[in-house]
């Protein structure tokens, strides 16, 4: 045969026509980031294993924010540090609670700001589980209403997105009607719809100072080794609400993105969980990969296998970068 007629390489041969043809397109408006808000004020607190990232203050994140919104960023998620701690999580729900507060903040200075908020009890509670305890074990229907109580104070506070995080069976539905009753229908939920109980989550529990202080979290987030389950939780929390789901962590489970892409037509967010941008960050600073190259094909992977948006700790650098 003469040599073959298709030349791929023909479409690969400058930047402009690589660009051209691109398949997956990244942009600064598919990211959000998160954001650690503690007591005190003109607080900015860096991370140890998140290097780059900080626990603020409320008026350190306003400003952040401000940042945020010229860069084109898509939004924000807020996690909150209280200052104190007990075990009904009450500054969760708390209407003058850390996150509440710097909602009005954040929407006072950047009102056209998107403001996510994770609805989730372990940073308030005293023993860092993500609800009641009973007989050892998290309580999974006295959990609901803490997390519709937060979600609803959230909502009363400006926030654009309530999004739960904690893998309580019916914690959508819950939340739903909780919002509804209080006036706030137009608020819609991500769902945290197929969290895995994974390790990449190490570094984020040093940021938010939310380590269990015994056992683990595996009687309610998933068994990293099952898939088929994880199709079974998103259509669950579809049924019972969800506006938009979400995979976490990300780039361990791109099958599972893929499989929810294929399945649900749902906006689809994947969270690139602190682990994941830890250990891209140490492999840089040992000089073992290229920093905006790391990045760049990390979230389009992400993007690729179907996410719409990405929440991950890379988002400012990817709107510098592109």
């Amino acid at each position: 045969m003469p040599f073959p007629v298709h030349r791929p390489r023909r479409l690969r041969a400058t930047p402009e026509l690589r660009n051209l043809v691109r398949e997956t397109q990244l942009a600064p408006g598919d990211c959000i980031f998160p954001l650690f808000i503690c007591p005190g004020e003109g607080v900015k607190r860096e991370i140890g294993s998140m290097p780059g990232n900080y626990q603020m203050s409320i008026d350190v994140a306003a400003k952040e924010c401000e940042q945020l919104l010229g860069l084109g960023v898509g939004g924000t998620i807020l996690f909150g540090i209280p200052s104190a701690k007990d075990e009904d999580a009450s500054g969760g729900y708390d209407d003058q609670g850390i996150v509440q507060q710097a909602i009005r903040a954040i929407k006072k200075t950047t009102p056209n700001l998107l403001v996510l908020t994770d609805v989730c009890n372990c940073e308030y509670t005293s023993h860092g589980h993500c609800g009641k305890i009973v007989d050892g074990d998290v309580d999974n229907d006295i959990t609901l209403d803490w997390l519709t109580r937060s979600a609803v104070s959230h909502a009363r506070a400006g926030a654009d997105i309530v999004a739960p995080s904690d893998m309580m069976d019916g914690r959508v539905a819950a939340i739903r009607r909780g919002l509804d009753a209080a006036g706030f229908p137009k608020v819609p939920i991500l769902s945290y719809a197929a969290k895995y109980a994974s390790v990449f989550y190490g570094p984020f529990r040093e940021a938010a100072e939310s380590a269990p202080q015994f056992g683990d979290r595996r009687s309610y987030q998933m068994d990293p080794a099952n898939a088929r389950e994880s199709m079974r939780e998103i259509a669950l929390d579809i049924e019972e609400g969800a506006d938009m789901i979400m995979i976490k962590p990300a780039m361990p489970y791109l099958d599972i993105i893929r499989m929810a892409r294929d399945r649900y037509d749902l906006p689809l967010a994947a969270y690139q969980v602190s682990g994941e941008f830890s250990m891209i960050m140490a492999a840089v600073r040992n000089g073992w990969l290229d920093h905006d190259r790391a990045i760049l094909e990390s979230l389009t992977s992400i993007r690729r296998a179907g996410a719409d948006f990405i929440l991950t700790y890379f988002a400012k650098d990817v709107a510098r970068l592109l």
